[in-house]
C-alpha cells in the first residue's frame, strides 16, 4: 500500500470534497481517501500494483478540479465554479 497526499485546487464548499472524495474512491486500489477543505489537499491510500498516482490525478482533474500547483492553472473548479 502506497499514501500520498495530492494538492487539490478550485474547491470551495463541502459539496466540492464530495465529489473529489467520490472521484478518489472510484478509482480501482484504492482503499482511503481523506480530503481537506481547509487545507487543499487529498490524502489516498491505494494498492501501487492497480493504480497509479497519474490516475488519482486524472480523476479529480475529470471531475473539474486541478491538481497541478503551478500558479497558471489555478482557477475555479468543480461544483461552485
Amino acid at each position: 500500500m502506497q499514501t500520498e497526499t495530492l494538492k487539490v485546487n478550485g474547491m470551495t464548499c463541502g459539496g466540492c470534497v464530495g465529489k473529489v472524495t467520490q472521484a478518489l474512491k472510484e478509482v480501482d486500489g484504492v482503499t482511503e481517501v481523506n480530503v481537506s477543505l481547509d487545507a487543499g489537499e487529498a490524502t489516498v491510500k491505494f494498492d501501487e500494483h492497480l493504480t497509479s498516482l497519474q490516475n488519482l490525478k486524472s480523476s479529480v482533474e475529470h471531475v473539474g478540479y486541478n491538481t497541478d500547483t503551478s500558479p497558471k492553472n489555478q482557477g475555479k473548479g468543480g461544483c461552485c465554479g
